[in-house]
């Protein structure tokens, strides 16, 4: 599978937590975006090694929540994700941000 199918898949997997199509990967600055959304963009990667080689390669990747509501479901669904965890949250723009670690 490469790293795009991944991705993809990742991607169907982020819409169907938040139930819209409303999922931006690295959105550039000219998209209006609609909320409730999910932003996600690759921040690093990470190898496991055995015998002196790489054997699982998983992308790092940020993924944040944007929604009015502070206490949406959502914040659960996503941290409930295989190798994810909560980062921190802020509040911006009158606007809730949940920000999340997520490896895949």
């Amino acid at each position: 599978m490469t790293n795009l199918d991944r991705r993809m898949e990742l991607h169907q997997i982020l819409c169907d937590i938040l139930g819209s199509a409303y999922v931006y990967f690295q959105p550039p600055e000219s998209i209006k975006l609609r909320y409730p959304c999910i932003l996600y963009e690759r921040i690093t990667g990470d190898s496991q090694y055995a015998d002196n080689k790489a054997y699982t390669f998983r992308i790092c990747y940020h993924v944040t929540y944007i929604d009015k509501d502070p206490d949406n479901e959502v914040i659960t669904k996503l941290a409930n994700l295989p190798l994810c965890r909560m980062d921190r949250s802020y509040k911006g723009d009158n606007l809730n941000h949940d920000v999340f670690i997520l490896y895949y």
